[in-house]
């Protein structure tokens, strides 16, 4: 991780060291970094509003000199220079955030890949109560694997074998010595070979010795036993797969899907977006539709094959954003009220 991800990182780890639950301190993360990026989203939204503003008169001149490209570039030019606006003053400030937003999955990926090798060692190690309070959220059993009744309560294969040899070797480090000597008697039941992450084809064959040894332990068998009848099921385009003891009811995939549909419908910040668009083209009017339905689904579907910790992060964030919309909404309404209104007093003095 570099310095920005490795400092978002502390600051979720520190937060959770206070609260105690993950799905909490992910809200509250979320929060902080909407706060953080509000001011980039303010000025982008300024630079949006201003465009919708100015929008119909751009649209005269495209009536106008629609014939005449070079015409038409040089009049939209001196009208925006007249109006004091600049092209990139809407997407500008949001492309600012990229590397702040970037970091931020970065870092609670990297919790959440540490947190599943971890839950992976306990179970080596012969322990009970793997999954710890903090990784309970709700109905989710295991906020570190996804929120549905296709996904098992513990870490199966297929997400073990998703992640690098520098996160193993990350937990294997916060180990007691107890534990790693309670695992290395587990590995040492099935192979002679001790584990080994130092490179990308050991730990894939460390990997395959941890499950052989899982394989043999009650309480992990449980945790990823499937229902008999429903593995790999072909289902549409999909396979799908039912465990007995599945993590999740789906709930927070069709949030995401929801709270993105009525944001679409009803954050101010939206709606300008899309009058914006629409007013410019009709490809833009075509391409809002589609979008209004595409995120939505694409939403559930990133939610469903992702681990619930970063479905909270997405229905908190969606929701989060449609607040700050309608709160900087309120703010350039006043001062559009404000201009408005001096401007009328300036004209009834002259």
């Amino acid at each position: 991780m570099n310095a920005i991800e490795q400092f978002l990182y502390d600051i979720l780890a520190g937060i959770n060291s206070l609260v105690g639950n993950y799905g909490v301190s992910i809200i509250i993360f979320t929060i902080l970094m909407r706060m953080l990026i509000m001011p980039f989203d303010y000025k982008s939204r300024k630079g949006m509003r201003k465009m919708a503003l100015i929008q119909p008169k751009i649209n005269e001149l495209q009536k106008k000199y629609g014939k005449d490209q070079a015409k038409l570039q040089q009049k939209q030019a001196e009208l925006m220079r007249k109006e004091g606006y600049n092209p990139l003053s809407g997407c500008l400030p949001l492309l600012l955030t990229w590397p702040i937003m970037f970091a931020m999955f970065a870092a609670m990926r990297a919790i959440a890949n540490e947190q599943m090798a971890l839950q992976t060692f306990r179970y080596l190690a012969g322990e009970t109560n793997i999954i710890a309070p903090a990784d309970r959220f709700l109905w989710v059993k295991n906020i570190w694997m996804a929120d549905s009744l296709f996904a098992p309560i513990a870490p199966n294969a297929q997400a073990l074998n998703l992640l690098s040899p520098d996160v193993w070797r990350r937990a294997y480090a916060l180990l007691s010595e107890n534990q790693i000597q309670a695992i290395t008697q587990s590995i040492a039941a099935v192979s002679e070979t001790a584990l080994d992450f130092s490179t990308t084809e050991t730990m894939r064959a460390s990997v395959t010795t941890m499950l052989t040894a899982l394989g043999q332990m009650p309480g992990y068998t449980a945790a990823v036993a499937t229902v008999p009848g429903w593995t790999g099921v072909s289902f549409l385009l999909f396979s799908i797969t039912l465990y007995q003891n599945y993590n999740g009811l789906l709930i927070l995939p069709v949030l995401a899907g929801v709270s993105q549909l009525l944001q679409y419908k009803f954050n101010p910040a939206m709606k300008e977006n899309q009058q914006q668009t629409e007013g410019s083209n009709q490809a833009g009017a075509g391409m809002n539709a589609f979008m209004k339905y595409f995120f939505p689904i694409l939403s559930v579907f990133w939610c469903l094959t992702s681990n619930a910790g970063f479905a909270v992060y997405w229905v908190t964030s969606t929701i989060a954003m449609w607040i700050q919309s309608v709160i900087i909404t309120k703010i350039l309404e006043k001062k559009d009220a404000q201009k408005a209104q001096s401007v009328s007093g300036e004209g009834s003095v002259k």
